[in-house]
């Protein structure tokens, strides 16, 4: 699908057009007179027809343009504003639900008035939020009262829209009892807390005084367009700028892809072979809440647009900047840590293929276990294209390293994809060449309902010993295309946490009015495996699972809202080999009894209990005292989970939690100096004995077969 399809609008879709403007001039003309109010253009009326048209012409997802879209897109649109029922009245919702119905009619008239009405009202009521919680802090947090039993619910889908300005007033006043002892919990004074807050709360109120109507376009346009999914996308021209910088990785900075969660800036991926990506101290789903150029300058960054915090963390090439972040798995909004990271220019080359020997212990003999782990799909195109087979590719790279391992005699192999969020389609087929024999490799199915079939073509298998593939929840896109047709020819073992399961493919149209640059991401094609199942939503699920900190729920496709389905279509012809499946009862059985008395996976499955149950109790106190001692049974409970694991594994016990924490830091230092080296770390060894005790089965049905 090339980026020209846009512009062939067929004679209906050309009159549809004509009708719409007529209707938008009109709409624009009736919208009130208030000076203050933001208005829409008639660029901005025009651009929301040819996005109406692009995700209908184009998305794999049929939507009708009816009451039921209107009632998603009034939720979704409320829910982008205010997902946390901070700011409007209960008697604004119900002004704004003439419109529950009515929105996809307004969409087809290009009329914006409903959501331009809808966005103006939540600017006034943030600016009337923030005028009160700056009152409050002029009165000095002081006057405030910390010894009463009062709480604060977190959780939106538990509260109700406040019914007066009077319950508005006290839950601003209760959110800001409840960001006030999170901070202290921080270790931070009370007048560093003030002037902080003060801070916020001001450049909050500039920002939304300084709030133009492409500001309340873009949120509705993307409330609209993540209706059908969440990778389908309105690019206003600044954030069509942006992109075209991120795609060229040549972006000095750290290789992050953030977005906008409620007051926070949330990682959502890293660039494989960047700089955020090295360290190994920034991770997904963390949350950024300060931006330094040093260490000790850190300014709070929460409640800023995302376009500001992004510029903030740019920079040129070998300076610092320093994050303040709530790391994902953290148990409580006070557990903070402070990371810094180099800035560097982002290529994908930087990460190639890497490989190591592991020696297991197995009841047969020592084995002999070779790792590859392949970060991303990467492929240099530009090299390809002249110089042919001796560019670096992940393929080439790979069959290089499989050379080199057959020579020192290995027994078995793991290809980790950990981590790998995709990359190159063309190298996945080809990866996947090197252990089957021909064969189909993935299906692609098109909004048009047509279907590719993707085939490995060479007969010639490179390796073709006991294979054991490793994922995790951050594998997403072409590493589950790789580990889902390993799985489905039974070509070996699939081991770790359920893949992301982004099964989508996206393409890029510019909307062409005049020369605004803004263009839409639409979500054209699905992969499905060669079983003809689709991995989107769903991911792969490995053959034998591990347990895993990574939550489901903040992180992978399942996560988004929208996400599209999985579903099937007709399976490829293929040949699966039988004998694997006959064999992982057996491989689980002798798992599970090994990670019974595993340490380092006992800590985990204990820390996910104590996440669990932590992140179970949404509604917290305001009392200092009662948080104080919260925060103490928290960190004791840490404390004794990580000494658990030490006393099993022989290493000496931490005598506090402060000691702990200090040590974790200087892990996390020296773990950023190793990055470059290949860490055989506890899973890989775990699946290194699931691939022998393979070995063993295989070897033991061979001598059967000979007797």
């Amino acid at each position: 699908m090339t980026q020209s399809h846009l512009k062939q609008h067929s004679l209906k879709t050309v009159f549809f057009l004509v009708l719409a403007l007529g209707a938008a001039a009109s709409n624009l003309a009736a919208l009130p007179a208030d000076d203050d109010a933001l208005k829409p253009t008639r660029a901005q009326a025009i651009t929301s027809i040819r996005v109406l048209d692009g995700v209908n012409r184009y998305h794999m997802r049929k939507h009708e343009l009816d009451d039921e879209l209107s009632r998603e897109l009034f939720e979704r649109y409320i829910e982008t504003l205010d997902g946390g029922k901070a700011y409007f009245l209960a008697s604004d919702i119900a002004e704004f639900e003439r419109y529950r119905v009515q929105l996809d009619d307004a969409l087809q008239r290009s009329n914006l008035h409903p959501a331009f009405e809808i966005f103006n009202r939540y600017q006034q009521r943030m600016r009337e939020r923030l005028d009160y919680s700056l009152g409050l802090l002029d009165r000095g947090i002081g006057r405030l009262d910390f010894s009463k039993d009062e709480t604060l619910e977190r959780d939106p889908e538990k509260s109700h829209w406040a019914k007066s300005h009077a319950e508005l007033d006290d839950l601003s006043r209760r959110r800001l009892k409840d960001t006030i002892i999170t901070m202290r919990l921080m270790g931070k004074a009370d007048e560093e807390i003030e002037e902080t807050l003060q801070r916020r709360f001001r450049n909050q109120l500039n920002r939304v005084n300084q709030a133009n109507s492409e500001d309340a376009f873009e949120i509705y346009m993307n409330a609209f367009t993540q209706i059908y999914d969440p990778h389908t996308q309105y690019f206003s021209p600044k954030v069509s700028e942006n992109f075209d910088i991120n795609m060229s990785l040549q972006l000095e900075g750290i290789g992050a892809v953030l977005q906008s969660d409620d007051e926070y800036t949330k990682v959502v991926s890293l660039v494989t072979g960047g700089p955020a990506e090295k360290s190994q101290q920034l991770k997904e789903a963390d949350r950024i809440i300060g931006v330094g150029q040093q260490k000790d300058d850190i300014i709070d960054v929460v409640g800023w647009r995302l376009d500001e915090v992004v510029q903030r963390i740019r920079g040129k090439k070998d300076t610092m900047v320093y994050l303040e972040v709530i790391p994902a798995d953290s148990k409580s909004d006070a557990h903070t840590k402070v990371i810094g990271i180099k800035r560097d220019t982002v290529k994908l080359e930087d990460r190639a293929a890497r490989s190591e020997i592991m020696e297991i212990d197995a009841p047969s003999g020592q084995q002999k276990i070779g790792i590859i782990n392949v970060p991303t799909f990467y492929a240099n195109l530009e090299c390809l294209k002249n110089a042919g087979s001796q560019c670096r590719s992940t393929t080439f790279d790979v069959a290089a390293l499989i050379k080199e391992l057959k020579q020192q005699e290995i027994d078995g192999l793991v290809m980790d994809l950990r981590n790998n969020g995709g990359g190159s389609l063309t190298e996945v087929n080809q990866l996947l060449g090197l252990f089957i024999k021909t064969g189909p490799t993935v299906q692609i199915k098109s909004y048009n309902g047509a279907v590719e079939v993707l085939e490995d073509h060479d007969p010639d298998v490179l390796y073709d010993g006991p294979l054991a593939v490793m994922v995790n929840r951050l594998s997403a896109s072409a590493s589950e295309i790789f580990a889902g047709a390993i799985q489905d020819y039974q070509r070996g073992i699939i081991v770790g946490d359920r893949t992301f399961g982004k099964g989508t493919v996206q393409s890029l149209h510019p909307l062409n009015y005049g020369d605004r640059g803004d263009r839409l991401k639409v979500t054209m094609a699905k992969f499905y495996r060669i079983s003809g199942v689709s991995n989107q939503h769903a991911g792969i699920v490995p053959d034998i699972e591990f347990p895993s900190l990574i939550d489901h729920e903040e992180i992978g496709e399942s996560s988004l809202p929208h996400a599209l389905p999985s579903d099937r279509i007709k399976p490829a012809r293929y040949h699966r080999d039988p004998m694997l499946e006959t064999s992982l009862t057996y491989l689980r059985t002798a798992h599970e009894d090994r990670i019974d008395d595993n340490p380092e996976f006992q800590y985990v499955m204990d820390q996910m209990e104590s996440i669990e149950k932590a992140r179970a109790e949404t509604r917290v106190s305001l009392n200092w005292k009662v948080r104080q001692r919260e925060k103490e049974a928290l960190d004791a409970r840490r404390l004794a989970i990580e000494n658990k694991r030490r006393k099993a594994l022989g290493q000496p016990l931490f005598k506090t939690f402060a000691e702990f924490r200090d040590s974790t830091e200087d892990e996390e230092s020296t773990s950023q100096a190793n990055a470059e080296t290949l860490e055989i770390d506890y899973e890989l060894k775990e699946t290194g004995h699931i691939l022998a005790d393979f070995i063993a089965l295989q070897e033991s049905q061979t001598r059967m077969a000979q007797h």
